[in-house]
């Protein structure tokens, strides 16, 4: 019998956890294992992360609040958002913000930006041009019209 990771025991190729049935191991060709998970079972039990807005949301902030708050934060100099994360008066959403501006800085990213911007002011329009060469060809034939 091999442990598993969660705590479970692995018996007869299948992790068993406090009478739960979990993924069942396959041995492969190069040496590696495959978890096959049974019926019902998820590999990501917690889903995706939920999104900043989404967290604030259910602390009671209003989405005027939060944009206002966006929008003064990333009109700030990286100082001064330092000195709100550092400000014990600062609000948890303009704590929250301020972090994931100076993170998106440090990391280099500018998706929390493009995030944050596109929920201030909304996403850009995007133009496309449409070319079409094609002819249609009416012909009456007794009173028909044939496309």
């Amino acid at each position: 019998m091999r442990k598993h990771e969660s705590g479970g025991v692995l018996k007869n190729g299948i992790f068993k956890n406090k009478g739960i049935t979990m993924a069942k191991e396959v041995k492969q060709k190069h040496g590696g294992t495959l978890n096959i998970l049974q019926k019902g079972e998820t590999a990501n039990p917690n889903g995706r992360p939920r999104k900043y807005v989404s967290l604030l949301k259910e602390q009671g902030y209003k989405l005027a609040e939060i944009n206002d708050s966006i929008q003064a934060l990333m009109s700030m100099t990286p100082k001064e958002l330092e000195a709100v994360t550092k400000n014990p008066d600062a609000t948890v959403l303009e704590m929250t913000v301020a972090k994931a501006i100076i993170k998106s800085m440090n990391n280099g990213s500018l998706y929390s930006m493009d995030t944050l911007l596109s929920r201030v002011y909304g996403k850009p329009k995007e133009q496309v041009d449409v070319q079409q060469d094609t002819k249609i060809e009416v012909v009456f034939v007794d009173g028909k019209t044939i496309l």
